[in-house]
């Protein structure tokens, strides 16, 4: 089988990470692949928000944490956290944000990362909270695709779930 594909069938979430923050090149490496890939109408809709600053990460957890009812970390301990948007005036928004996501998880996994998507964002992002800490004077987005990736180097004791099922199946 071609790497590609081991890569694609391989991948998982990961849910369990170490403390240390990824570097520069693996990061741009995961962004450029969220990058190219397909978008409706060729639009290239997603945008990317990379959180690696300790408070404002804390922050997203809380925020997150406050539409689901929980009290753990929605996003596993991981360092960074990689907000992917869309512009609503686009034609596929939605659609657009998350095949970026599929190409990050991708990419992450080829590198030896692990990733993980968590869904409550767009309720998140409904808050006036969260509406004050990313809108600015000059730059404001309208979305309707607010999805997060998070990245970093999986724990020597990560497990995987295996799949519930199989193309054949």
């Amino acid at each position: 089988m071609n790497e590609t594909m081991t890569t694609l069938l391989n991948r998982r979430c990961v849910r369990a990470f170490r403390a240390e923050q990824i570097t520069d090149e693996e990061l741009n490496a995961v962004l450029e692949a969220g990058k190219y890939a397909p978008s409706g109408a060729n639009q290239q809709s997603a945008l990317f928000i990379v959180v690696q600053d300790r408070d404002t990460r804390e922050t997203l957890s809380r925020m997150n944490r406050a539409v689901n009812g929980g009290d753990s970390d929605p996003y596993y301990g991981a360092p960074t956290v990689v907000l992917v948007l869309a512009d609503t005036t686009k034609v596929t928004p939605v659609e657009d944000a998350s095949l970026a996501l599929g190409n990050m998880f991708n990419a992450a996994h080829a590198l030896g990362l692990g990733s993980c998507w968590v869904h409550r964002e767009r309720q998140m992002f409904e808050s006036d909270e969260a509406r004050r800490c990313f809108a600015s004077g000059a730059w404001r987005v309208t979305t309707s695709a607010w999805e997060p990736a998070f990245l970093a180097t999986p724990t020597a004791n990560a497990r995987w779930r295996p799949r519930a099922r199989t193309a054949s199946s």
